[in-house]
């Protein structure tokens, strides 16, 4: 379902049409539901035509068949509670699962803009915890809705033909009870959409908290992490107070209304009997009745529950739903094919926030095949301008051209297939060597993905680890050196081959002489590639044709290390500056 259709559709609408693509097994769990139902309408009427016929008659053959028939009905019914319990959890488990589904697909097409404004473990929390009511929500809803209207309508039909004053009391009754049960079901709901925001705020702080336990130990701060979770915690407990206390005089009204029923049928039926306008038989059947009259109110009362929780999760899955990505492909966007690698950008500026530029009018033609290194002072705009070329962020002004294609002409995945990058910070799937390297080609043969790991220096290293290809690597790659993650980052690129690629301080971990072997296979890679490398350190940009420096967000210097040092400019105080700090050692 498109973003669109989320933000035209109401919850509600947008909640039933997942029970589409499951519509059998919602059709035999309501079908089951309407079978139970009219077994348990079935005996109070069964009890009563005992009680007035069969018994009075002595007709106790009749009797006991019927008492037989009655144990088959409720052998039935058993076997329909299965069915039920079974088969409707399953449909709830698979709406539940088609709607995470939906949500991280979704969040796939988000972009860095919004990840930079939302913690992970907020996240998280919607495509688990927030999801997990849904199931319920999905199987139970609809059949406790249907069964308990159902029923209720039934009994009264059958209870206006027994003794239809009585009947008028009990029906008068039900709409105090419905508007109870909505008023309460609201504020229900509103302490329930408090739990879940304070929930995913937990998880954020937990997510925190375990992915930063390493510096928390280096600096011996864990009881300070420890007041942090503990006064989230706190806030949790508060909000689930409020709920519970909410939930707490839900039920117990409807405890007290539910209750007091019993007490009108005999208040009301003994004065009836006095009046010699009913018997005692019927003031039973009438009981049995307010039984199965009650069961349908204490499902609503359930039902009310399950909706203040199932609804508060699907409200927080909506908004994320309708959250237009803020990089989409135009209509008619084409496929970017054939990429020689020449990159041209045009006056462009980029914002983060309106009030701070990053860039400011920045123009750059790169040739098919150059290489380039993008140097100066940390802030400048270094790898935010290479972060915009495949279009991670959406520039703010001019225009950046790939083989004279305007990237926002082109589909994302096409551009992005199109450029390697060797990011600064390093990420690897909690999965094995084999899988971090192959994501860069995931149909690549192991033939394929062991060339890529020699070209890359970590064949070796590789074959001493325990299980070789098969190693597992820890999460984030914590099982691996430094300098063997960034590697295998490297590795991807080799296998992925690229036609453009960007080095942001891809050999940063490394030591000088894996570094000299990884420099020796990056200028054999970028031989008829466009390459731009952003570079702290000017040692490892000896190979590029051409050099531009950003400072404050603008290209201040460019053209060859000796023309640079020749300007005398920011370009040749770095490089005296890092000349004389390497002198040292």
């Amino acid at each position: 379902m498109e973003t669109k259709a989320f933000q035209n559709r109401s919850l509600l609408r947008i909640f039933l049409s997942y029970f589409k693509p499951h519509w059998k097994l919602f059709s035999l769990d309501l079908s089951c539901s309407l079978a139970v139902c009219l077994i348990d309408l079935a005996f109070p009427m069964v009890t009563r035509a005992a009680l007035y016929e069969l018994l009075p008659d002595k007709r106790y053959e009749s009797f006991f068949l019927l008492m037989g028939a009655m144990v088959v009905c409720y052998l039935l019914r058993s076997v329909l509670q299965f069915v039920i319990a079974y088969w409707g959890h399953t449909f709830g488990i698979r709406v539940e699962a088609d709607i995470r589904r939906d949500l991280f697909a979704h969040l796939q097409t988000l972009s860095f803009r919004y990840y930079d404004n939302n913690r992970t473990g907020q996240l998280m929390s919607r495509l688990t915890s927030d999801l997990f009511e849904i199931t319920e929500l999905a199987h139970h809803g609809p059949e406790d809705l249907f069964t308990s209207i159902l029923t209720v309508l039934g009994a009264m039909v059958i209870l206006f033909t027994i003794q239809w004053k009585l009947a008028l009391v009990l029906c008068l009754t039900f709409p105090v009870c419905l508007s109870l049960v909505i008023l309460r079901r609201r504020r229900m709901g509103r302490a329930s959409k408090m739990v879940k925001q304070r929930t995913a705020g937990i998880n954020a702080d937990i997510e925190s908290s375990l992915s930063g336990f390493r510096t928390s130990k280096a600096f011996a701060n864990e009881p300070m992490e420890f007041e942090k979770f503990n006064h989230s915690n706190e806030r949790f407990k508060i909000s689930k107070r409020e709920f519970h206390w909410e939930m707490g005089v839900f039920h117990a009204s409807m405890e007290f209304f539910t209750s007091i029923l019993h007490v009108v049928v005999i208040t009301v039926g003994g004065y009836l009997i006095m009046k010699g306008q009913m018997d005692y038989r019927d003031i039973i059947t009438f009981s049995l009745y307010v039984a199965s009259f009650v069961n349908p109110i204490r499902k609503m009362a359930t039902l009310s529950e399950m909706l203040a929780n199932g609804f508060a999760g699907l409200n927080r899955f909506d908004e994320i739903m309708r959250t237009e990505p803020d990089i989409q492909d135009l209509p008619g966007a084409e496929a970017l094919k054939s990429v020689r690698g020449e990159i041209r950008l045009e006056h462009v500026d980029f914002s983060y926030k309106e009030e701070l530029p990053v860039l400011k009018d920045v123009s750059l033609d790169i040739r098919a095949g150059e290489t380039i290194a993008v140097v100066g002072p940390s802030g400048g705009g270094k790898t935010t301008l290479c972060q915009l070329i495949p279009r991670f962020y959406e520039i703010t002004g001019g225009s950046i051209y790939v083989d004279d294609k305007d990237i926002r002409q082109v589909t994302q995945h096409s551009l992005r297939a199109n450029i390697g990058i060797v990011q600064q910070d390093v990420f690897l799937f909690a999965d094995t060597v084999l899988e971090n390297i192959r994501y860069g080609r995931p149909d690549a043969t192991m033939e394929e993905v062991v060339e890529a790991a020699k070209r890359a220096e970590i064949y070796d290293d590789i074959m001493e680890m325990p299980e070789g290809f098969d190693t597992y690597v820890g999460e984030r790659g914590i099982l691996l050196s430094g300098g063997q993650k960034q590697r295998i980052s490297i590795a991807r690129i080799f296998l992925k081959n690229p036609p453009i690629l960007i080095l942001d301080e891809a050999t940063s971990a490394l030591d000088s002489i894996t570094e000299a072997k990884i420099q020796r296979a990056f200028d054999e890679l970028a031989k008829g590639r466009t390459t731009l490398i952003i570079a702290h350190r000017l040692s490892t940009i000896h190979a590029a044709n051409r050099i531009v420096l950003i400072a404050d967000g603008e290209i201040r210097e460019q053209g060859s290390r000796e023309e640079l040092l020749k300007q005398n400019g920011v370009f040749a105080q770095l490089y005296r500056t890092q000349n004389l700090v390497e002198g040292q050692f």
